[in-house]
Order: structure tokens, then sequence, then C-alpha cells
């Protein structure tokens, strides 16, 4: 039977900061999804990772039930439902090759690796064995999801650009690993505390990463509003300089020789004065 015990405050605690952070990690994707939205397309986004996510709670939540722990329970409860609308969401509007990859890969991870997971612990290990091999399996999952990133972090330094590495998800990312490395370690759950590990250190990464190339990226969004006002003003003063070189009626003169620049009256000037 699963209940909720506060014999340790501090554990508690810490799992309950777990549980909110993890719970705003999970709804970072709300924006990505609304895109998809109004856009009626998928895009370019990949449902790997939805998928994935959504195959790791599933294993933390039975991982949960054989411990009787609530605060993993409820967390993992709340991400199988987000990954969920998120996946349905995904196949509704994704293309029909790309959706019969995505069913594709649902039945491999949330389907054929779960549905083994169950059939071989539920039926050939006894209770003690069932949870240590159903922790070594979720804390591997776990690794590989805190791996994911490294694509994310070549790609910033290969760009120099932190547009697809928002530092709010990285902040929140590495929060809520410390948050869970302190849950497990004040448990002794080593299957909850040493994958986040890693988490916390890839988190701090990015951070650190995010710190050297937001200059970068404002550096180039700054030249690049020069580059665009310098063009505009050249756009602009090509087009009065036209207008100038047409027949003007008199009424219009006045306007028109506030919107030529003085630089290019004073060219005009001179190209009249040498046609003369």
């Amino acid at each position: 039977m699963v209940s909720i015990s506060i014999e340790n405050p501090l554990a508690f605690g810490a799992g309950l900061l777990g549980n909110i952070l993890s719970f705003l990690v999970a709804l970072t994707p709300m924006t990505t999804f609304y895109k998809v939205y109004r856009k009626k397309s998928t895009g370019s986004f990949q449902s790997t990772p939805y998928v994935v996510a959504l195959s790791s709670a599933m294993l933390w939540l039975y991982y949960a039930f054989l411990n009787h722990n609530v605060l993993l329970l409820t967390i993992n409860t709340c991400t199988c439902a987000l990954e969920s609308v998120y996946i349905a969401i995904y196949l509704f509007y994704a293309s029909k090759k790309i959706r019969l990859s995505t069913v594709k890969m649902i039945f491999f991870f949330n389907v054929g690796l779960f549905g083994s997971v169950l059939l071989i612990t539920l039926g050939f290990l006894n209770e003690r064995k069932r949870s240590e091999i159903t922790g070594w399996i979720c804390a591997s999952f776990a690794v590989a999801v805190f791996v994911a990133p490294l694509s994310i972090m070549r790609l910033v330094i290969r760009t120099k650009s932190v547009e697809y590495m928002p530092f709010s998800l990285s902040l929140f990312l590495t929060l809520s690993a410390i948050a869970w490395f302190f849950y497990g370690l004040l448990l002794r759950d080593f299957f909850v505390a040493l994958p986040n590990v890693l988490g916390i250190l890839f988190g701090v990464a990015q951070i650190i990463l995010y710190f050297i190339y937001m200059d970068v990226k404002n550096d180039r969004l700054e030249q690049n509003t020069n580059q665009d006002i310098e063009v505009e003003n050249i756009t602009n003063s090509n087009l009065d300089l036209e207008m100038a070189e047409k027949h003007i009626p008199i009424d219009q003169s006045v306007a028109i020789e506030h919107a030529i620049p003085a630089d290019v009256k004073a060219d005009f000037a001179a190209v009249s004065k040498e046609n003369v």
C-alpha cells in the first residue's frame, strides 16, 4: 500500500521540491505544441524525446509502486499524463509517414520494453530483486535522458548561439536534478540519487555555455538590426531620388522636399547642374 510518511522531513522537502520543479520542466513543451496547433503541422519537431520521456516515466511509476514511494508516484503520474497528451497532439498533426514511425516507436518503448520489464520482474524475480532490477533499468533510462542534451550543447558551441537552449529550461533541469539527488541521498535510494549527479553536471555545463554565448547572440542581434536600418535608409533614399527625377506636381514639392535626405538633395542638385 502506498502512503505518505514524513519520517524524514528533509527528504520529504527535497522530494516535494523535486515534484514542483519536474512538473515545471514537463510543462515546457506546451509552447512547442501550441506552435504545432497553430501551424497544423509538426514541422521539423521530432517525437523521440516525448516517447522516451513517457517510457521513462512509466518505468519510474512502476518503481514507485514497488517501493511504495508516493513522491515518485505523483510526479511520474503527472508526467505520463502530460507526455501522453503531447504525443496525441503530435500524432494528430504529423504526416502519415512520421505518424507511422512514431507509432512504431511507441510500441517498441512503451509496449515492448515496458511490457518485457513487467513480465520478467513480476514472473521470475522475488520482491527484493524485482525492485533492484527495475531500479537499475530506471537509472539507465535517466542517464540516457540526461545525456541527450549533449547534441544541443554541441550545436551551441558550433553555431555560437543559445537560440535552441533556453536558459529557463536549463536552470529548472539543474535545480530539479539537485532536488532529486538530495532526495535519493537522504533516503539512501541510490537509483534515484546517482543518475542526478550526471544531471547536475550537464545542467551546470549548459548554464555556463549559455553565459559564454549569450553576448554573441546579443551582438548578432544588434548587428542584424543595424544592417536592417541601413538597408531601409538606402532603400528610402533611392525611392526619394526616383520620385525627384520624375515630373512632380507643384503642390507636392514641399512634402517631397522634406522627405528627401540632405545628402541626396545635394547629389541631385549637382547632377542637375551638370545637365544644364
